[in-house]
């Protein structure tokens, strides 16, 4: 694993520090300083539902970009919700961790169940937040895609994933706080990385980089989004 990763941009005082930013508003206004280059560009800002909009939030409205969504949803163990195996983006294009289900030992119809809920969740969540406004073209322009954070890593590779089949200018991944070994899998897969707050180690949670933490439903995606991508 590489200690220092070339694309990666990070704020080194921050380095293994938990409990850096109040809130996911606050944390997108730090990286919205680290963004500072791409302001009043034509640049857009992607935010991963539900966690990542109230941080893509504040980073489009101080850089004066376009926010919009991208719709992603893990693929979740039967038996656990927040535990996942895999994710679903909002084109279909599904990843799997192979090292997390050999452990655990999924069956095929388990696993077929697993994908089949998460694109359903996916394709709901795309119709209530967008309506039915398409998909912006991105061919032409700096895509910055946010979430509140990378622990495994498989959400953001598979939304980067999608992404990349429907063509970018650059592909830009801007995380308030990520995991050592997870930038290491997604740094060869984007342009750069701009993560305030990067932690090794075990027991890696996002939730220990926020000191007010809170789960974000749906409708609280809504009201964020209906003054910006409509």
């Amino acid at each position: 694993m590489n200690l220092e990763l070339d694309n990666v941009v990070e704020i080194p005082e921050l380095r293994n520090i938990t409990r850096i930013f109040r809130d996911r508003i606050y944390a997108g206004e730090v990286l919205a300083d680290m963004l500072i280059s791409f302001k009043n560009s034509k640049s857009i800002v992607l935010g991963i539902p539900a966690g990542g909009v109230p941080v893509a939030a504040p980073i489009a409205s101080k850089l004066n970009l376009v926010l919009d969504v991208a719709v992603v949803s893990k693929i979740t163990l039967p038996w656990n919700t927040e535990a996942g195996y895999g994710a679903v983006a909002f084109d279909g294009t599904v990843k799997l961790n192979t090292d997390v289900v050999s452990q655990i030992g999924l069956s095929d119809d388990q696993i077929r169940n697993g994908i089949e809920k998460a694109l359903n969740k996916v394709q709901r969540r795309f119709k209530k937040f967008r309506g039915a406004k398409p998909f912006p073209v991105t061919r032409k322009h700096n895509i910055i895609l946010v979430d509140d954070g990378v622990a495994s890593g498989f959400t953001m590779l598979v939304a980067v994933e999608a992404l990349k089949k429907i063509g970018t200018n650059k592909l830009i991944v801007a995380v308030p706080t990520a995991h050592l070994q997870s930038l290491d899998l997604l740094a060869p897969e984007v342009d750069r990385i701009f993560c305030a707050n990067i932690r090794g180690g075990w027991g890696f949670a996002v939730a220990e980089a926020y000191k007010n933490w809170y789960d974000v439903d749906e409708q609280d995606v809504i009201e964020i989004l209906k003054d910006d991508i409509f």
